[in-house]
């Protein structure tokens, strides 16, 4: 993965307060590959339509969910021969973007980035700001509004001031150094602000299964609390780790075989005075920066989640309630990637209940319930999916779900 942040990005910060504006009318941009076309929404109304060039062969557009990361109306490309990019609108900081060209066929033409053509894509820059999500998919999809009694509403947080952010569970993002989980933590653990209007930032949630990773960082973190140092909490299993595996079993007359295995687990839990890790976790972030985790449970895990994108909008102060607008996209997992996460049903890409469904079966605790509504507003979002956000999901980014990466 590569990173091109530089000033770019602490100026970003600097300006947050404007740049990251919630909007009382939040957008969100769709692009389709398979119509080579983007449609911007406004809930489910159409706001404006344009045609498209993405990703020819060898080259494709990933399709995912993603928001923008970067604006400049004046941008070259540092991959292609300082090719013009103008109003480009950077959606990974890997090269994925939306730009402005001359040349826009209405068939895949492009190295990767979706190609508008010049007009709109000036017209498209003024209607954006930074932290708008951009939806591609395959298949051309429409947001409707969802009811469930499983999404956040502002009047569900509690009337009380909120406990401090300590007690929840936090990691840092993926991107942050191994070395710096500690203090990563520690900077987030501001109390939760009282619910306050458009005076706060939307937030972005992501709700996807607990990794192998999180439990050994977890396990890393239990075994050195209980003196055996398993080194830094970083969720790889490395030589510290083996050693201090070993170590607990003798110490409790297990075979010192340095595995980790679910019984081991439920050990170093249960010595700990823990349970068992959740089969979920909710992540958020706002800002571009990561705030706090928590574990949430999934029913029927060996079902797949599937893909799903959520945005919160229409916010009524007088009834502390609003509306949420949802899409559903390709599922792509791997053989592998559907084995290692246990799944062994896929989702019905066309079951138009496949939403409401994946919402039915997540349990978020009531204190989480209450942490997130305090900090619900337009514009804030949620997504879902069984595979970690992945690679592009970093220092500032919103949560990146790539759903294909390869060839058509």
């Amino acid at each position: 993965m590569r990173f091109t942040l530089g000033g770019g990005f602490a100026l970003l910060l600097a300006s947050a307060s404007s740049v990251f504006a919630a909007s009382d009318t939040p957008l969100q941009v769709i692009v389709s590959t398979q119509q080579q076309s983007v449609t911007v929404y406004d809930g489910n109304a159409v706001v404006a339509k344009s045609k498209v060039s993405t990703g020819k062969a060898g080259h494709s557009t990933p399709t995912g969910i993603f928001s923008i990361l970067e604006k400049r109306r004046h941008h070259k490309s540092n991959i292609y021969s300082n090719a013009p990019m103008p109003f480009m609108q950077r959606l990974t900081w890997s090269g994925i973007a939306l730009h402005g060209s001359s040349h826009v066929p209405k068939h895949p033409a492009s190295h990767g980035c979706v190609r508008l053509p010049s007009k709109f894509a000036a017209k498209l820059f003024k209607m954006t700001r930074h932290g708008m999500h951009v939806l591609i998919s395959d298949r051309p999809v429409i947001p409707a509004e969802v009811s469930n009694a499983t999404l956040f509403q502002p009047n569900q947080a509690h009337e009380e001031e909120p406990a401090p952010l300590s007690d929840v569970p936090l990691r840092p993002a993926l991107s942050q150094k191994e070395t710096d989980t500690l203090k990563v933590a520690m900077i987030k653990t501001a109390a939760v602000p009282a619910v306050s209007g458009q005076s706060q930032l939307p937030i972005r949630i992501l709700i996807t299964r607990r990794s192998t990773r999180d439990v050994v960082r977890e396990l890393q973190t239990l075994l050195s609390s209980l003196g055996f140092d398993a080194g830094v909490p970083d969720g790889w299993a490395g030589p510290a780790t083996f050693d201090a595996i070993s170590a607990f079993q003798s110490a409790q007359g297990l075979p010192a075989d340095g595995k980790i295995t679910p019984e081991l687990i439920d050990a170093v839990f249960r010595k700990a005075g823990r349970e068992k890790p959740s089969n979920g976790i909710l992540l958020v972030r706002q800002q571009f920066q990561p705030l706090l985790s928590a574990d949430i449970h999934i029913e029927q895990p060996e079902v797949a989640l599937g893909t799903h994108f959520l945005q919160f909008q229409d916010l009524d102060a007088a009834s502390g309630s609003g509306k949420w607008f949802g899409v559903s996209l390709e599922n792509h997992l791997p053989a592998s990637t559907k084995k290692r996460l246990g799944i062994s049903i896929d989702t019905d890409l066309f079951d138009s209940n496949a939403l409401q469904a994946t919402l039915d079966r997540l349990t978020v605790p009531p204190d989480v319930r209450k942490r997130i509504a305090a900090l619900l507003v337009n514009g804030s979002s949620l997504s879902i999916s069984d595979a970690e956000s992945g690679q592009e999901t970093g220092e500032g980014t919103d949560f990146i779900t790539i759903t294909r990466s390869g060839p058509r």
